[in-house]
C-alpha cells in the first residue's frame, strides 16, 4: 500500500471511490509480498501491482465489480495442474488478494494513516478479510504504539480546560492509540494487541482467530499491514568501502547513518547516499542510540574501520545489544582473529562472539568497494530471509525464502482453483 498511497489519498480527498486489491497471503514463488497493492481509480485507471503483471487483469475486473456492488471479496489466484495459464500466474505461486472499495466512508482514517507513514510514525492497519458474518468483512482497526506523544500520555480529544488537543496541535498532533472496530470489543482487544507486536517487529501478516477474536478458534482472518519506520543501517568507519555500503543500504530501503570520529572524513560530500553523517566515536554513538531506544531487531551494524581502537569498543556494545538484526565487521582473517582475541579480553562470551559476521560479506570474489558492498548486502539479505548464498541454477524447489522469523506463521494453503556466509579475503585490507 505504501507505494500507491499518494494516488489513493488524492482520489480519497476528492470524494471518489477506489477499488483496492491488496496481497494478503503468498505461497511458493509468488512474485509480490503481502502488502503489495493495486488501485483501480474512478476513471478506470490502474495503479500499482499485485503480481508483477501475472493476474492484474483479473484483479482489475474484480475491483470494478467490488466498486459497483460495495461487497469486498477475498480471491485466491494460483496455478492448477490442468490449466496452468488460467489466471496468468505462470511462476507457480499462489497468492490471496483482498479487494475492497475505499472512500471516505469505508476508510475515514486514511488521511491520518498517510500522515503517519509520511512522518515515519509507526502505525498498523488491521482489516477483516474473512468472517462467517459477511457484514464484518472489510471492518478495520488502526493501531498505534501505546505511548502517544502527548504530555501525560493522554491522546487527543477534549481536555479539562476546554478545547481539543488535536485541533490545537494541527497535523502534528498524536493520533488515538486505536481507531475503528472489527465488530466486538473482544476482537478489537485481541487484534490490537497482536498488531502492536507485528508493528514492533515491522512485520505484515494475516492472523487467524475465532469469529469473536478467540485466539484458539478459526473463522476470522485479519490482515495486519505494518507501516514502521525504515530499518536502520549503521555504518562505522568513513572509508571508501563505507560510501559503497551506504549506497547499497539506501537501495535496499534502509535509513543509513555513517559514523566516524574523524571530521575530515565524515562529511556529507563523501557520503551523499547516507541519510545521516555523524562525527563521533563509534562506541559512544552506538551506546547513545541504544539508550534512546533507536536500535531494534531490524537494525544492521556494519563495522568497516578494521582498526582495533575503533572496532573493539563499538563491537563490544553491538554484540551485547538485546536486539539487533546483523553485526558484521570488515577485515582479513588475521584481523578477525586478532579482533576476536581483543573482544575476549574485553569480557565477551563465546555466545556473544558468535553473533559477529566476520569477515563480513558473501564470497563473490569481490575486489572493488562497489563489489564488496554488493557482497555485504547479499549476506544481510540472505540472513534476513534464510538464504544460503548458492546459485539458484544449482538448486531445486522454491526460489523464495520466508525467513526463520516467519516459519511459525507460514502454512500450506488449500489447492487453489483456477479463478478467472563465506568471505572474500582479497578485498579485506589487513
Amino acid at each position: 500500500m505504501r507505494d500507491v498511497m499518494d494516488e489513493l489519498l488524492r482520489w480519497w480527498r476528492a470524494g471518489a471511490t477506489v477499488g483496492v486489491g491488496t496481497v494478503v497471503g503468498t505461497w511458493r514463488s509468488a512474485p509480490r509480498q503481502p502488502g503489495a497493492a493495486m488501485l483501480v481509480g474512478p476513471g478506470g485507471e490502474a495503479v500499482g501491482s499485485v503480481s508483477g503483471g501475472c493476474v492484474e487483469g483479473a484483479v482489475y475486473e474484480l475491483a470494478q465489480s467490488v466498486v459497483a456492488d460495495g461487497v469486498p471479496r477475498l480471491q485466491r489466484y494460483g496455478v492448477s495442474d490442468d490449466d496452468a495459464y488460467a489466471v496468468g500466474l505462470t511462476c507457480g505461486g499462489i497468492l490471496d488478494v483482498f479487494v475492497e472499495a475505499v472512500d471516505r466512508t469505508t476508510f475515514p482514517q486514511l488521511e491520518d494513516v498517510a500522515a503517519d507513514v509520511e512522518a515515519g510514525r509507526p502505525v498498523a492497519v488491521a482489516t477483516v478479510i474473512e468472517h462467517p458474518d459477511p457484514s464484518r468483512v472489510g471492518r478495520r482497526l488502526v493501531v498505534r504504539p501505546e505511548d502517544p506523544t502527548v504530555e501525560g500520555g493522554r491522546p487527543p480529544g477534549p481536555d479539562p480546560d476546554g478545547g481539543d488537543t488535536a485541533a490545537a496541535m494541527g497535523p502534528h498532533a498524536p493520533r488515538p492509540v486505536v481507531e475503528g472496530s472489527l465488530g466486538s470489543a473482544r476482537a478489537d482487544d485481541a487484534v490490537a494487541d497482536d498488531a502492536r507486536g507485528l508493528l514492533a517487529a515491522g512485520r505484515t501478516e494475516t492472523l487467524t482467530y475465532g469469529p469473536d477474536g478467540e485466539r484458539r478458534g478459526e473463522g476470522m482472518r485479519v490482515f495486519v499491514a505494518s507501516y514502521a519506520p525504515r530499518p536502520r543501517m549503521l555504518v562505522f568507519g568513513a572509508i571508501d568501502f563505507a560510501a559503497a555500503v551506504a549506497r547499497q543500504g539506501h537501495f535496499l530501503g534502509y535509513r543509513v547513518t555513517v559514523c566516524d570520529a574523524r571530521p575530515v572524513f565524515a562529511t556529507r560530500t563523501r557520503f551523499p547516499d547516507a541519510d545521516q553523517v555523524v562525527v563521533d566515536w563509534p562506541h559512544r554513538y552506538l551506546a547513545a542510540e541504544r539508550d534512546a531506544g533507536r536500535v531494534d531487531g531490524r537494525t544492521v551494524v556494519c563495522v568497516l574501520t578494521h582498526d582495533p581502537k575503533f572496532d573493539v569498543p563499538v563491537l563490544e556494545i553491538a554484540l551485547r545489544l538485546p536486539q539487533v538484526g546483523f553485526v558484521g565487521a570488515m577485515g582479513s582473517r588475521r584481523t578477525h582473529e586478532d579482533r576476536l582475541e581483543r573482544l575476549r579480553e574485553a569480557g565477551l562470551s563465546e555466545d556473544e562472539l558468535a553473533r559477529l559476521s566476520s569477515p563480513i560479506g558473501l564470497d563473490l570474489g569481490a575486489r572493488t568497494p562497489e563489489e564488496t558492498a554488493v557482497s555485504i548486502a547479499a549476506e544481510i539479505v540472505a540472513l534476513r530471509w534464510g538464504g544460503r548464498g548458492e546459485r539458484l541454477a544449482h538448486r531445486e524447489g522454491p526460489i523464495h525464502h520466508h525467513g526463520a522469523e516467519l516459519a511459525s506463521t507460514s502454512s500450506s494453503p488449500p489447492t487453489p482453483a483456477s479463478a478467472g556466509g563465506g568471505d572474500h579475503p582479497t578485498n579485506h585490507p589487513q
